[in-house]
């Protein structure tokens, strides 16, 4: 057989060979010893091993004949043309060598294992590699396990590098009997530190099960939020559509017992219901605004069950047999007769259960008790709408006359506000707005005239020197409503505590039940000189400050008056 550029016999592997093992480059020489296998195996030696360095007698050129100095080359499959490629150029062709980094002398770093391909040629070694022998492989082919080449000697196998040797079998000079498949790059496991320095056995299965576990708790956690986003979502949702399009809650039935419930002038049918739904009467708001939607229904206080359905509610309040109206500016006994009336009671009944339960009926205590008023009663009977149905006691409605006006004079603050009037009583406040109730004919005069009132209380004053002056007491002290009252001699001799031509400052006690209006006109009078008044229409009001000034009004009143009573 032919053997390339080294003698008979196949060279062993060498452990400090920079294209086998291990070992770096470090370019210095090295004596022939005997190393030590990896892995503590025991190298089988070969006698016909030798160095290799630069002979004379080998033609020109020497170690670097045929123009290549040093090269190495790592096996690259395939085969060459023979061997007679050599005998007869004398050197070899040279094969397809992978890109790498390179070490001195052109040598590829030792960074990674090297095997060399059972075809790798020998070359003459440069001087300083020397030491360094090579292995011998065959030309042509793979030689199996145990196999001899062709000088008789057992050639040596090539190493299949593995990264782990295998704990049954670990030695380098094993070979898979098929090369394995490439497989995809992974991310090396961290090191982990240990006391005996760095282990890369890692914690695969543990961290896997560890994030098994953490990814249930990650799913149960996320069905809990979901199914709390649904639940919360859906009663949302019901709630919604119940507000929305859902029925009201709704009571059933007539109710029972009494509540009495004020409605304001103005009030929407929501308001109105949450009105009563605040009473007590009606269990939601909607259920009576859904069962009012196309009623009518009027402001005023109401005397209604409690616990009652919409539909009780409504009809209750729309049944103008149940309604008693009472007017702005109504005298007390007007409205006896007209409770009496409604409730079918013989005449006079309501008058004397109003005598007789006065202090029963919830008059405030500043109401007075001076033994010159007509009825004590006057002035706490407050104008508005009221049920008076069927079998109800006139004292019942009496009480929700009253409790309705308290509750007013209390909104107001009367109490607090009669004594920067100047006057002596929350009472006298209530008197004030009596008279401009009755004086006044028309709303929008009702500040101005309240100025009258207070200009004319003036003990001061050289205009009617303190006293009111006013027809309307001469009526309410007579039991009388009429325009005509005398002539003011006539008047001046009327003995009565009621006649303001007789006496000074105000009367005892209210001549009227008055409204809102008046009340608070009352409370906060116009600025202004005036002393007189007189209306001429119901759009024209003369006011004046003198007597003189007045009498002209007068006249001009007394033409108005004539003109009308013309045209009828």
């Amino acid at each position: 057989m032919t053997e390339y550029g080294r003698g008979s016999g196949s060279q062993p592997w060498h452990p400090e060979d920079p294209l086998y093992g291990d070992q770096g480059y470090t370019g210095q020489q090295y004596a022939q010893q005997p190393s030590q296998p990896p892995y503590g195996r025991q190298q089988p030696s070969y006698p016909e091993q030798q160095q290799y360095g630069w002979d004379p007698s080998q033609g020109a050129g020497g170690p670097y004949a045929g123009g290549h100095q040093g090269d190495q080359y790592a096996g690259n499959p395939g085969t060459y043309a023979g061997t007679d490629y050599y005998e007869s150029t004398g050197s070899y062709p040279l094969p397809q060598q992978p890109q790498g980094p390179q070490g001195p002398h052109g040598q590829q770093q030792p960074h990674q294992p090297q095997h060399a391909h059972p075809q790798q040629q020998a070359q003459h070694a440069h001087p300083q590699q020397q030491a360094q022998g090579r292995q011998q492989t065959p030309y042509i082919g793979e030689q199996p396990h145990g196999q001899h080449d062709r000088t008789g000697q057992q050639a040596p196998v090539r190493e299949e590098w593995r990264s782990e040797p295998d704990a049954d079998n670990i030695s380098l000079f094993d070979e898979p009997a098929d090369p394995p498949a490439p497989v995809a790059e992974e991310e090396p496991e961290p090191l982990e530190e240990t006391g005996r320095g760095r282990d890369r056995r890692g914690k695969g299965k543990s961290k896997g099960k560890k994030n098994k576990r953490r990814s249930g708790t990650a799913c149960l956690l996320v069905a809990v939020v979901l199914v709390g986003a649904v639940g919360g979502g859906g009663y949302l949702a019901y709630d919604y559509w119940q507000t929305h399009f859902g029925a009201a809650p709704d009571y059933e039935g007539e109710g029972t017992g009494q509540v009495q419930v004020e409605i304001p002038k103005g009030a929407s049918l929501t308001e109105m219901g949450q009105i009563l739904q605040k009473a007590g009467v009606v269990k939601s708001a909607g259920a009576f605004a859904e069962a009012a939607a196309k009623a009518s229904i009027q402001p005023g206080t109401f005397t209604l069950h409690k616990e009652m359905s919409g539909k009780a509610a409504v009809a209750m309040m729309t049944n103008s047999a149940n309604f008693l109206t009472l007017g702005e500016g109504m005298r007390a006994g007007e409205i006896y007769a007209a409770i009496d009336k409604k409730l079918g009671l013989a005449a006079g009944t309501t008058k004397g259960v109003a005598k007789s339960q006065a202090k029963n009926l919830g008059l405030p205590e500043w109401a007075g008790s001076d033994p010159n008023l007509k009825d004590p009663l006057e002035g706490f009977l407050f104008p508005s709408q009221y049920i008076a149905a069927k079998g109800t006691k006139p004292e019942d409605i009496l009480r929700q006359m009253v409790a309705r006006a308290k509750k007013t004079y209390d909104e107001q603050d009367v109490v607090g506000k009669a004594s920067a009037l100047g006057l002596k009583s929350p009472l006298q406040v209530v008197t004030v707005a009596s008279l401009v109730q009755v004086e006044g004919k028309y709303k929008h005069d009702f500040d101005k005239i309240s100025r009258v009132v207070y200009n004319r209380l003036k003990p001061d004053n050289k205009e009617t020197y303190g006293l009111l002056d006013f027809d309307s007491t001469v009526n309410y002290a007579k039991s009388q409503s009429t325009l005509d009252t005398g002539a003011v001699s006539d008047l001046r001799k009327f003995k009565d505590p009621y006649n303001t031509y007789n006496i000074k400052g105000l009367p005892p006690g209210p001549i009227s039940n008055p409204g809102l209006e008046a009340l608070k006109s009352a409370l906060e009078p116009t600025p202004g000189p005036w002393y007189y008044f007189v209306s001429i229409n119901e759009n024209e009001t003369l006011f004046a400050v003198t007597n003189e000034e007045h009498n002209k009004n007068r006249q001009r009143y007394e033409q108005e008056s004539k003109k009308k009573a013309a045209a009828r």
